[in-house]
């Protein structure tokens, strides 16, 4: 089963306590305090514009570790052509925007709302959530964003608008200085990327890991 969250507590059960598909609570708000209280135990939010606030925590997250990342031949010839520009929070709500957007594959609407867009933008303003952008010819043509907790990159959505441009985005992540990129849930680009299934303590144990 999962909890009613009181509008008055910021606090959240225990993750262990998560349905099978890792729904743990419902409603709440996207509070600055509840955000950072819910990434720091391992907690998102993630829900469709007309539902109530839905928070999960998967038994088995989707990370990469950096030093496994898989680069491809052929994304090794690209990043060298240096044809892409990278760069860190210099467009975080063009990152964010271009994500609620941008139309995806089995896909009707966004789940980042505006409201969630809202949220995001104020904790990139408090120096909590960041951004990655690729440019081609000045144009912002790929990027991600999500929330850094310790030395773990909770990865949130991403965007490409040119062919890789999200790759180069999420290699050139990879190479900061974090310890595991948090991608939620699995899918396949994530997948040939060298994304993997680790267990929720196992990721728990990583994300409160002190510097």
């Amino acid at each position: 089963m999962f909890f009613q969250l009181a509008d008055d507590d910021v606090s959240f059960p225990n993750p262990a306590l998560a349905d099978e598909d890792g729904l743990l609570a419902i409603g709440g708000d996207l509070s600055l305090e509840r955000l950072l209280l819910a990434y720091s135990n391992g907690i998102f939010p993630w829900f469709s514009a007309d539902d109530p606030i839905l928070w999960y925590s998967p038994h088995q997250r989707c990370v990469i570790y950096p030093d496994r990342i898989k680069i491809s031949k052929s994304m090794k010839k690209l990043i060298k052509e240096n044809l892409f520009r990278v760069t860190i929070n210099t467009a975080f709500e063009a990152v964010i925007k271009h994500c609620a957007d941008t139309p995806r594959i089995g896909q009707d609407g966004t789940w980042i709302t505006d409201e969630m867009q809202d949220a995001y933008i104020n904790l990139h303003q408090k120096g909590v959530a960041h951004s990655v952008e690729v440019w081609l010819d000045q144009i912002l043509v790929g990027g991600l964003y999500g929330v850094k907790v310790n030395r773990v990159f909770c990865g949130e959505s991403m965007f490409s608008h040119a062919s890789n441009a999200s790759k180069i985005a999420l290699i050139y992540l990879s190479k900061l200085d974090i310890d595991l990129i948090d991608c939620q849930l699995p899918n396949d680009h994530l997948m040939s990327m060298g994304a993997e299934m680790i267990d929720r303590e196992t990721y728990i144990e990583i994300l409160q890991k002190q510097f």
